[in-house]
């Protein structure tokens, strides 16, 4: 009986601690060296939030604004609330203008009610297409949906300069085929959730990473939520700043 009770606290500690993890509230901070003049452009990246509600305090952490806030995919989920999907909305809307980008699970919920309430609340879609941002300085986000297809992509990065583009897809499995014919300064993605609950190195899925690889830098990010379990073991939740300086 004795065995029994050690163990079951040792479980009960054990699914506590990663709770908590799960509940943490990481902002990771990344350069990116682009060619040109002015000041940088910031970028704030935020992907697989599903039902978590985004913390007010660590949105007030951020100094300043940004010049794009990115919900790189799964927004939502079949258990996120209009209440939390709004409210994480005017949070994150206090940073600076919003940009959205579909994941797989944002189908989840009624398609037309969520594009309503992004319009309603200024929420920009990107789909298979480029936008210009930055006040001194051409900059451009580039982001395709969650299976875009060969002529999406391409309607996506053919008419911007890559040395100046963010490229952003909710699945980073489409990297590889991407960078076969372009090439964008920066690529951001989500969606694997760093493996979520991972023993040591091993993970259904790989961690998340920030890397440059020849002239152009690459961000998988851990996510902000859970699917299934609000659990996470080895793979903190996370969101980003990317600062991009011009030389």
């Amino acid at each position: 009986m004795v065995v029994i009770t050690l163990l079951a606290l040792a479980c009960l500690s054990v699914l506590l601690y990663m709770w908590k993890q799960a509940c943490e509230n990481n902002v990771r901070m990344h350069e990116v060296t682009a060619t040109g003049h002015g000041e940088p452009v910031q970028l704030f990246f935020i992907s697989d939030t599903h039902a978590r509600k985004i913390s007010k305090k660590m949105i007030e952490s951020i100094p300043g604004k940004v010049d794009a806030v990115i919900i790189g995919g799964d927004f939502v989920d079949r258990r996120t609330s209009q209440q939390t999907l709004l409210k994480n909305i005017r949070l994150l809307k206090t940073l600076g203008p919003v940009y959205f980008v579909w994941g797989n699970n944002d189908m989840e919920i009624d398609e037309q009610l969520l594009r309503k309430l992004f319009s309603q609340h200024n929420v920009t879609l990107l789909e298979n297409e480029v936008v210009q941002i930055g006040k001194q300085q051409d900059f451009y986000l580039s982001a395709v949906t969650f299976s875009p297809g060969k002529e999406n992509i391409k309607r996506a990065l053919a008419t911007c300069n890559l040395e100046k583009t963010a490229f952003i897809a909710h699945n980073p499995d489409l990297f590889e085929k991407v960078h076969r014919q372009f090439k964008p300064l920066v690529s951001i993605g989500g969606h694997l959730h760093g493996g979520q609950i991972r023993l040591g190195k091993w993970g259904i899925q790989p961690h998340g990473y920030f890397k440059k690889v020849g002239n152009r830098y690459e961000l998988v990010s851990n996510g902000y939520g859970t699917t299934l379990l609000p659990l996470r073991l080895g793979a903190k939740p996370e969101c980003h700043i990317i600062q991009i300086n011009f030389e």
